[in-house]
């Protein structure tokens, strides 16, 4: 059966979803992009995917073709139209399609945004095998430009760092900028050491991640100690246990860096309880 899509204001087979070749997005990655999860039919985090992509637009000098209500009615249309149980939920907005190709900006008033959703379907999204075997991640360099706070479309580095990764037969790659690790090829990294979780403080730097906001909150109110700061990939891969979150995988251990296992080589006990108590309180405000 195939996938019902949504694109400019229609629900479409997604066979029949077509934009234009002048789309901004297609020519200049001029866009951007929130991926939701879906458990049991609901949404999770859908409140912190919504304002970050309003932040994103508003980086951007992007206008918003559709209010946070109308967004949350087309997530819930896009899941029961296609029976998600557990799955994602893409979302892209770019500038628009001018007509022609140009480096300046169009202008919004003659040029809507262009807006595209469509559903992922992943059963068993929350039991992941690799979740219990955890995963291998190497270093490589980061050399992505200086708005990473904005999750935009542009993400040839990072597909070509997970196939870096995929080379070396990892499973993912931390990219590391003058010394210090920034974040994963499409999540937040992090370690663990004496039980204290550290990851990099917020910053123009990294990813603002929703996944990230939630577990930590979750881990100062189970008493977990955190620590926002810069680590190396030598601290990294002297660490007791280490760590990824997203949207897609949650919390998700990583058991190697650079060839180098960490503790006996399986997911730690921080990273276990950490993705537990994430899906455990994530459920129960899904929307």
């Amino acid at each position: 059966m195939s996938r019902i899509v949504y694109v400019n204001g229609d629900y479409l087979p997604e066979e029949e979803a077509k934009i234009s070749i002048f789309d901004r997005g297609f020519l200049m990655a001029d866009g951007v992009y929130e991926v939701t999860s879906v458990l049991d039919g609901k949404l999770l985090d859908f409140g912190g995917h919504a304002a970050r992509l309003e932040r994103s637009l508003t980086e951007l000098d992007m206008a918003a073709p559709a209010t946070t209500e109308e967004l949350l009615e087309i997530h819930r249309a896009l899941v029961e139209k296609n029976g998600i149980v557990d799955g994602l939920v893409y979302l892209q907005i770019t500038r628009g399609a001018p007509g022609d190709r140009d480096f300046a900006f169009p202008d919004p008033a003659t040029t809507p945004s262009t807006i595209v959703l469509f559903t992922q379907n992943k059963p068993g999204l929350a039991d992941s095998p690799q979740a219990r075997a955890g995963i291998k991640v190497i270093s490589v360099p980061d050399i992505r430009w200086h708005r990473r706070d904005i999750k935009t479309i542009q993400l040839l580095y990072p597909s070509m760092a997970k196939m870096m990764a995929k080379k070396a037969g990892a499973d993912d790659a931390w990219m590391v900028e003058d010394g210090y690790v920034t974040e994963g090829s499409s999540n937040n990294a992090y370690i663990v050491k004496g039980g204290k979780i550290i990851t990099r403080q917020l910053s123009n730097d990294i990813l603002h991640g929703i996944t990230r906001a939630a577990v930590l909150r979750f881990a100062r109110e189970a008493q977990m100690e955190v620590e926002e700061r810069n680590f190396t990939i030598d601290e990294a891969k002297e660490a007791d246990e280490a760590l990824v979150t997203s949207a897609s995988s949650f919390v998700m251990p990583v058991v190697e860096i650079d060839g180098v296992a960490l503790g006996d080589g399986t997911p730690g006990r921080v990273a276990r309880r950490l993705r537990e108590i994430y899906l455990d309180e994530s459920r129960k405000t899904a929307i």
